[in-house]
Order: structure tokens, then C-alpha cells, then sequence
């Protein structure tokens, strides 16, 4: 106890347990340890409503292994989701919002999709978000197969091309495309000040809500009132 925190999600149908008798966390949450309404942060940034309950249980799936379980519902929800972390020693709230901030990988993850052209709508959430984006990718891949010049280096049995190098020749395809229909303008310079106020109104700079300045992120740390209860030693 006291050492490296880790916070995971737990399935509904493990086994815990409470009394010397083996339930589900589902039925333990729902009929014996019912949760209270509570308002927390997310990100270390918004206030959200919630639903919560915790208790430390034993975990089958964990050796049976005392663990600190956590219900979570947030507003408008109908099902809790179920945390589990290793360190008893900390309080429901900070195990919640050290819990929030796995938002950071998923930007990352968004950011890093993002080179495959598919923009805001790659983010991708919660357990299916990594193999949502793999197969997006995929798809991606697979439409280029139906490129020009990719079919035929398939219909002529010669080595086809890289998907990126397929992406960067479309863009420039589409890029001379622009230029061309812009020459052919009867006053090419005012079409490229309209089309420059065009691209000002649609990519606009925004803010990035990526770091973590100004935010209150809570402890991220073990209580010591309850250090010294469950870690005697």
C-alpha cells in the first residue's frame, strides 16, 4: 500500500467479496451499498453531477486482493461504471478525478489519428475507442485501393503504392485543382480574397484545452488519516 497508484475499470459481472459470501459488483452496489448524489471534477476543469459509492472489497479476479471499488453513474446515465485502485489509501474523489484524466491519452490518440485525415470525427471514446480508430484507418487504406493509379498497378500485377504517399499526391492533386480554377477567374485576385475570408471563417484558432494550467486536479495522493488505518505498517 502507499506505492504507485493503479486505477482500472472493472466488468460488471466480477466477483467480490462481502461477508465471507461471493456477489457481483452489480448486486453489492445495487442492493446493499446504494450511491449518493455528489458533484465532482472532471479534468481537473467542469463540475459534473454524479452518482457514487465506494467500498474496499475483495476482488476474485484480482487474487482476492482488497481493492478500492467505485461505483460511478454521471448524470443521465443509467448503468454505473466500476473502478478499481490498488491503493486503499486514497479517497473516493481523488481515485475519480486521477480517473478523468485518461482524457490525456485519448487526445493523443486523436491527435495521432488525425494524420489519417479523418479530423474531430477520429475521437474516439471509452473500451471500442482504439479499435474504432483501427478500423477507420483500415477503411481509409482501403478506399485508396480504388485510386487511379493504385488500380492500375493492381490491374498490371506491378507493386502498388504507399497509402501515404496515395494521400499526399491526392492532396496535391486537389491543391493544383484550386490553383487552376482560380487563374481561370476573370479577376483572380479577388477570388483569392474571397476564398482567403472563406478559410479564415472555417479554420479558426482555438484555445487548447489540453493542458492542465489553472486546473484543480485534487490530492492524486494518499490520505494520511487513512494511511495509517489500512497500512499499519
Amino acid at each position: 500500500m502507499g506505492g504507485v497508484q493503479i486505477i482500472s475499470q472493472l466488468k460488471s459481472n466480477q466477483n467480490i467479496r462481502y461477508k465471507g459470501k461471493k456477489k457481483t459488483i452489480t448486486d453489492y452496489f445495487n442492493m446493499i451499498n446504494k450511491g449518493v448524489n455528489c458533484t465532482i471534477r472532471v479534468r481537473g476543469g467542469e463540475k459534473v453531477n454524479a452518482t457514487v459509492s465506494s467500498a474496499r472489497l475483495k476482488v476474485d479476479a484480482h487474487d482476492g486482493n482488497v481493492l478500492f471499488v467505485i461505483a460511478l453513474k454521471y448524470e443521465g446515465e443509467d448503468e454505473y461504471r466500476y473502478l478499481a485502485a490498488t491503493d486503499v489509501s486514497w479517497r473516493t474523489v481523488d481515485i475519480i478525478q486521477a480517473y478523468s484524466l485518461r482524457w490525456l491519452v485519448e487526445v493523443f490518440f486523436e491527435d495521432w489519428k488525425l494524420y489519417e485525415g479523418w479530423g474531430q470525427e477520429a475521437k474516439q471514446y471509452d473500451e471500442e475507442g482504439s479499435s474504432r480508430g483501427l478500423i477507420l484507418s483500415l477503411l481509409l487504406d482501403h478506399c485508396l485501393l480504388l485510386h487511379p493509379e493504385q488500380e492500375a498497378c493492381i490491374e498490371n500485377k506491378t507493386p502498388v503504392f504507399t497509402v501515404g504517399s496515395l494521400q499526399r499526391k491526392t492532396q496535391m492533386d486537389v491543391l493544383m485543382e484550386c490553383v487552376k480554377s482560380l487563374l481561370q477567374q476573370q479577376d483572380p485576385g479577388e477570388k483569392l480574397k474571397e476564398m482567403g475570408q472563406v478559410i479564415k471563417k472555417v479554420f479558426r484558432l482555438m484555445p487548447s484545452g489540453k493542458h492542465m494550467s489553472g486546473r484543480t486536479i485534487g490530492r492524486l495522493g494518499p490520505t494520511p488519516s487513512l494511511s495509517r488505518k489500512y497500512c499499519p505498517c
